[in-house]
């Protein structure tokens, strides 16, 4: 009998690991070293959670950032 492979744990990376000196954060994803660090140990609903933070992380961040991106 095989064993039942575990589920990977959700994950916001997006392969650009650029930590931020200034913010503290990964330009990438917008976690810290620490939940970086910690993301595999951490449950499901805890990551979960800080995903759901992730997005104002950056825009507050990175305030620039998507307007650069919205001008064609």
């Amino acid at each position: 009998m095989t064993q039942p492979v575990a589920p990977r744990p959700s994950s916001p990376c997006t392969k650009l690991c650029i930590l931020d000196a200034a913010t503290g954060l990964c330009e990438g994803c917008g976690r810290t070293r620490d939940e970086i660090g910690l993301w595999g140990s951490m449950s499901e609903p805890k990551r979960q959670a800080i995903m759901a933070t992730l997005g104002h992380r950056l825009r507050t961040a990175y305030p620039l950032r998507e307007k650069a991106l919205a001008k064609p």
